[in-house]
């Protein structure tokens, strides 16, 4: 199942996806797919990411925000510290 179908299945019930597969991302994952991990909505992520409160690391890339997956795998790991830098 590729990512953005497993976090579509997860809009209707199922299980968010666990810290070995967000492990196995790739280096950077779109605002749905970090949010997905986090358990907040899309809507909320952006709103985070726009009064600089979303809790990982973000780079702009055009139009596109992208989270920085090692950031957001030292959230769900409780590494505070790693997000600092």
């Amino acid at each position: 199942m590729t990512l953005q179908r497993r976090i579509k299945a997860e809009k209707h019930g199922k299980p968010r996806p666990t810290l070995a597969e967000v492990r196995n991302w790739p280096p950077t994952v779109d605002v749905e797919t970090a949010a997905a991990a986090i358990g907040v909505s899309r809507s909320t992520a952006y709103e985070a990411i726009r009064s600089g409160n979303f809790p990982v690391k973000v780079v702009i890339v055009g139009r596109r925000r992208l989270v920085i997956t090692a950031t957001l795998v030292a959230l769900l790991e409780g590494d505070a510290g790693a997000l600092a830098t």
